[in-house]
């Protein structure tokens, strides 16, 4: 698998398209088989060259830790303006080739609770994920040493109760601890 993910944001590159262009070629000529991946944070899929670039890849996944616009801002800090109706509103128009990436935690962030594993957050976002109707989602919690020492990983209980009511909705899920 070949990925793009890292240090910043890919899609934000200004020749994102041209580099996936030359990646899917070479890829077709040197390892055929190798899959394509973008891990992004879904800020820049309405520009139509970055739309275009990421529907030709085999795995385009894309970021929705919940749709609630307060807790995007206090845990993700978004930079300039984000707005999540319009990320939303540009995955559903990958028709479903997609997959969406979630992030669950708990714990306190700047003494507020950060807890989006409770059906407050995956409720909603599970409906808005239905509605995007996206081939996969994949579910995982912190996994590294975090800024804030008050930060906590999902249970895998919690993990699993949320992986299950995304299967019972039909869609496949991945759960990682």
């Amino acid at each position: 698998v070949l990925t793009f993910a890292g240090n910043g944001e890919p899609t934000a590159h200004p020749h994102f398209a041209g580099i996936i262009e030359d990646t899917l070629a070479l890829r077709d000529i040197y390892f055929p088989q190798a899959k394509v991946s973008v891990l992004s944070n879904s800020t820049f899929i309405h520009k139509p060259e970055v739309f275009d670039a990421l529907n030709k890849i085999d795995n385009n996944i894309l970021k929705l830790d919940t749709i609630d616009t307060d807790y995007i801002r206090l845990t993700d800090r978004p930079t300039g303006h984000y707005d999540v109706r319009k990320i939303i509103k540009g995955m559903k128009a990958f028709k479903g080739n997609l997959i969406i990436q979630t992030m669950f935690m708990k714990g306190k962030y700047q003494g507020q609770d950060v807890d989006n594993t409770s059906d407050r957050y995956v409720l909603p976002w599970l409906e808005t994920v239905k509605e995007i109707a996206p081939r996969q989602v994949m579910i995982y919690t912190i996994d590294r040493e975090t800024p804030d020492h008050d930060l906590e990983k999902a249970t895998h209980e919690e993990l699993d109760r949320i992986g299950k009511l995304i299967k019972d909705s039909g869609i496949p899920v991945s759960v990682s601890y």
